[in-house]
């Protein structure tokens, strides 16, 4: 029969695990309830507010947390440390073991295998004074030991933990029916060798006012490791939790509904904590984890799965944090980040950073989305995005040496460098001359990169008013690819000039190129060549085969094609490095031809399929 429930108190029903919230009354209904909040909010209907009443509050910030049951539904019995060890690891047989003889025989190559080696894992596993590594994952543990006051049969036969499994180093007791860390404290008592201990997904309540835990003492002296995800504590309660554990170096707080971080109290783990791990939490700037600027021993900041997109929050301090040089390595992928000011940044904020994990946030979809005069990058050459991000970022960053676990080598960055030398002057070739300094602000690195590879050259063109038809015109030059047209034809069939308004659409450019040239248009392909050059990354000049690399490449020298638009020359006075024409298809479909290609002119390459 279920014991009488109590506000507080932990329980589970059928494997699912919850913490009791109210006992009463619903209105509309006979008879009493508990209301429960679920471990797992999707598994309720509601978040304690039912039909317009208030009946109590969940700790998640789901709105499906919370349901009514009735207080005599089954209750699954609670158990304690030793008695949920010996179901898990000495039992002779679980529900789905059958006796050997019953058992399917397994058959390999024709012959039937013998399951001796199984029966001695069994044995071994039964050595319970042998064990090292626990998981005790989702036992309904409640109890370290049977409490007096406890009306079910005594499983623990009077063995005290420090008598079953002495040797245990590495412990993991998440999901379990704590309802105080100091259960914790008392199991941990007994079992000195614990290196890595794991609390996850438990629900401690009064962690502040728990006498057990700060009467811990040395309890947690020789652990190095410990992991609170999911328990939605606040971050005073996990620091007032790590503090009694003064040899701790690594910290999981990860999936804790966490948004702010209160500063941290002098002493405690702040002055052995190495790496601290706070993935899917509700972090929204950077400046909202400046409390972890005094940690002076911090080396490695996990950040995954958070919502920052800038240093400083909208409102607020003005002054961005300062970590301290000891933090090397930084992990903010799947973030909001959406503009390069962050990234600018970063070199300021992290003064030690040489590692950065910073993959799938929104600028990789749109590496110039911050950059006004680049609509077009944001239509064309989708494929090659996240390789123009990832060099954009390497080039904003000197100091990196690895970026989303990729080794930089010297040829990565000179590469990277030179790239975003040409991007910039793309950006400036795009404004009037009177607005360089607003364009050369975005990028910090401008004369650094000058010195060294060399200034490349801006060539504007005239300004047109959008509003003019020659604003809403692209003057295009077609040009037949060799094998597309007869050798015996006239010299004038193999290009035709054009003005194509930017509102068509490409299958309409398709059938003005037909009509040009006397062709099929379902049959043609069209190539533009944006006279971009970008480098090509990843090849040793002194390996492979070198006939099909100059196929592909293009060693690239300064020319002196005075009417070569903005970023078709190659950055001047660089110091080596392989550069390819950027050539970008123009594929079928209902786009504009004006978000297809950039500026007033291009060229395009008309080829036969």
């Amino acid at each position: 029969m279920a014991s009488e429930a109590r506000i507080g108190q932990r329980r589970s029903y059928d494997g699912a695990l919850c913490t009791v919230r109210y006992i009463g009354e619903v209105a509309g209904t006979t008879g009493s309830w508990l209301g429960v909040e679920w471990d797992d909010p999707t598994r309720g209907k509601h978040d304690g507010h039912h039909k317009g009443i208030r009946y109590f509050s969940c700790k998640s910030k789901s709105a499906t947390a919370a349901s009514f049951i009735r207080p005599t539904r089954p209750v699954d019995p609670p158990q304690t440390f030793v008695s949920a060890l010996q179901l898990k690891y000495a039992s002779e047989s679980t529900a789905d073991q059958q006796p050997l003889a019953a058992q399917k025989q397994v058959i390999i190559s024709g012959k039937v295998a013998e399951e001796i080696g199984f029966d001695k894992a069994r044995r071994k596993l039964a050595r319970l004074s042998e064990l090292r590594v626990v998981i005790l994952d989702g036992s309904r543990i409640a109890y370290a030991s049977q409490p007096a006051s406890s009306t079910q049969d005594n499983k623990d036969n009077g063995q005290s933990i420090s008598q079953v499994c002495p040797k245990i180093t590495d412990l993991d007791v998440s999901r379990n029916l704590f309802e105080h860390f100091g259960t914790v404290v008392d199991i941990c008592a007994e079992l000195s060798l614990v290196r890595s201990l794991r609390v996850n997904g438990n629900r401690f309540q009064d962690t502040l006012e728990d006498e057990r835990l700060k009467r811990a003492g040395d309890v947690f002296k020789g652990i190095g490791e410990l992991a609170v995800d999911e328990t939605t504590l606040e971050w005073q309660e996990i620091c007032h939790i790590a503090a009694q554990f003064p040899s701790m170096r690594t910290l999981y707080s990860s999936a804790n509904q966490l948004s702010c971080l209160s500063p941290i109290p002098q002493g405690s783990f702040a002055l052995t904590l190495v790496s601290l791990h706070m993935e899917f939490n509700d972090f929204t700037s950077v400046a909202d984890l400046t409390a972890l600027a005094a940690i002076p021993t911090l080396r490695n900041l996990h950040l995954k799965g958070n919502r920052i997109s800038t240093i400083l929050p909208p409102s607020g301090s003005d002054k961005a944090p300062v970590f301290p040089p000891s933090l090397q390595y930084l992990d903010i992928s799947y973030n909001q980040v959406s503009t390069w000011s962050l990234v600018d940044s970063l070199h300021s904020v992290f003064p030690g950073l040489n590692s950065l994990r910073f993959s799938h946030n929104p600028i990789y979809d749109n590496a110039e989305l911050d950059n006004p005069s680049s609509v077009i990058s944001a239509h064309v050459n989708k494929g090659g995005k996240t390789d123009e991000a990832y060099m954009l970022l390497l080039a904003r960053l000197p100091n990196l040496k690895v970026l989303n676990f990729s080794t930089i080598t010297p040829a990565d960055r000179a590469d990277a460098e030179m790239f975003y030398l040409s991007r910039i002057a793309k950006q400036l070739a795009a404004v009037p001359e009177a607005a360089e300094g607003e364009v050369l602000a975005r990028h910090r690195r401008w004369a650094e990169l000058c010195e060294l590879y060399g200034e490349p050259a801006v060539v504007r063109q005239g300004e047109v008013n959008p509003n003019f038809l020659e604003g809403r015109l692209i003057g295009v030059q077609f040009c037949l690819s060799e094998g597309s047209w007869d050798a015996a034809q006239p010299a004038d069939r193999l290009r035709k000039d054009a003005m194509i308004p930017k509102s068509f659409d490409l299958y309409t450019v398709k059938g003005i190129v037909g009509k040009l040239f006397g062709l099929p248009p379902l049959e043609l392909r069209l190539v533009w060549e944006t006279g971009e050059w970008d480098p090509v990354a990843g090849f040793d000049d002194e390996a492979g085969d070198s006939s099909e690399e100059e196929e592909m490449e293009v060693e690239w020298e300064r020319t002196e094609d005075q009417g070569a638009s903005a970023g078709e020359v190659p950055p001047t006075g660089s110091k080596g490095g392989r550069w390819v024409k950027r050539e970008v298809e123009l594929k079928d479909g209902p786009r504009h031809f004006g978000y297809c290609v950039d500026g007033l002119e291009a060229k395009i390459r008309v080829e036969l399929r």
